[in-house]
């Protein structure tokens, strides 16, 4: 029997600070989010919170940001900081999933293609079963060698690179609907 977990990966008021920030997709993350949260809760699945931590700037401890967007009202089974793009990298959260015998990870948080995306890629790595769940995840145009990728380009990369290689990707309702 596969035993779940919710990992929320970086929804901290430190990305409102960036110069890139945006609330254009804000309402349906908002929304999707609080969805997710709690059906799982409702379900008894444990609530891991991941903030990523620098040394200077908005994602600094120091800075007060810290902390979670104010939209969530959750209380989290666990907090973990990280100081890489993955959520695992010597964070203990590798330790604390399997002192919980928990195998499946559901994947959500800021930025889609960044810090979900390499935690999925290491989960999967490590043997968890992932399921990504693309509307709770947030992320921003990118730009690259004069090329910007819009929001719905990235979420459909990350979607097509991780899709039965690293995760089965799911919508919330799809998601709760098979806990």
């Amino acid at each position: 029997m596969s035993r779940t977990a919710l990992i929320n990966i970086d929804t901290q008021q430190s990305f409102e600070q960036r110069p890139f920030w945006k609330t254009t997709d804000l309402p349906a993350f908002q929304a999707a989010m609080l969805t997710l949260i709690s059906g799982c809760q409702q379900h008894n699945i444990p609530v891991v919170d991941i903030f990523h931590v620098d040394d200077q700037g908005p994602f600094s401890l120091e800075s007060g940001f810290v902390k979670p967007m104010s939209f969530l009202r959750h209380q989290p089974d666990v907090i973990f900081h990280k100081h890489v793009h993955n959520a695992f990298t010597d964070t203990g959260l590798d330790f604390w999933l399997r002192s919980r015998d928990i195998n499946h990870l559901i994947i959500c948080g800021l930025r889609t293609e960044q810090c979900c995306e390499t935690t999925t890629r290491v989960a999967s790595d490590l043997g968890y079963q992932v399921t990504f769940v693309t509307e709770a995840t947030l992320t921003f145009p990118m730009t690259h060698k004069g090329v910007t990728l819009d929001v719905e380009t990235l979420r459909h990369r990350t979607e097509t690179v991780l899709e039965g290689r690293f995760a089965t990707v799911k919508t919330v309702t799809e998601t709760l609907e098979s806990l």
